[in-house]
């Protein structure tokens, strides 16, 4: 993804960005350093959430900003469910409640911390495959019930100059 995130740059002749592969929770970057910080659906498979956006909050100048596309819970997963592979695979198994994430950012010290877009999140076929797992069946959770429970969020925020 690094290389093909250069190459774009280079065909699109962008010379303000720049790609570093590194750890979510330990980003290979210099403190006060980031104009915009983006990320794409993966704080929910970071066990550690809150470390996440400590080191979000670490890198980002006074003013800098930060966007995340993620998938959070409206309800709590059943086990069943919270145990699936599938579903970990699949962002779901590792989403936070939706208020506890934002908390998490304000507790980082972002500020203007928004939801700009909120969407359902189509769960059905990883609760059909958590099913198959064996992890589950229909007679132990409701399928409906369980993708109402989840939904596709785009979040921002900013660190206070």
């Amino acid at each position: 993804m690094i290389d093909k995130a250069r190459e774009n740059a280079r065909k699109g002749n962008y010379r303000n960005v720049e790609f570093r592969l590194g750890e979510i929770e330990n980003l290979p970057v210099a403190d006060n350093t980031v104009d915009l910080l983006i990320s794409n659906c993966v704080i929910n498979l970071a066990p550690n959430k809150k470390r996440v956006f400590e080191e979000a909050f670490r890198v980002l100048k006074p003013g800098g900003r930060l966007l995340i596309s993620d998938i959070v819970l409206l309800k709590k997963l059943p086990e069943t469910i919270k145990k699936s592979r599938t579903a970990y695979v699949g962002c779901v198994s590792g989403a936070t409640m939706k208020n506890e994430y934002l908390a998490l950012l304000k507790d980082a010290g972002f500020q203007e911390v928004s939801i700009i877009e909120e969407a359902h999140f189509p769960a059905e076929t990883i609760i059909a495959e958590a099913a198959a797992e064996g992890v589950g069946s229909s007679k132990t959770f409701n399928a409906e019930e369980i993708a109402s429970s989840i939904a596709s969020v785009k979040v921002c925020g900013v660190k206070p100059k």
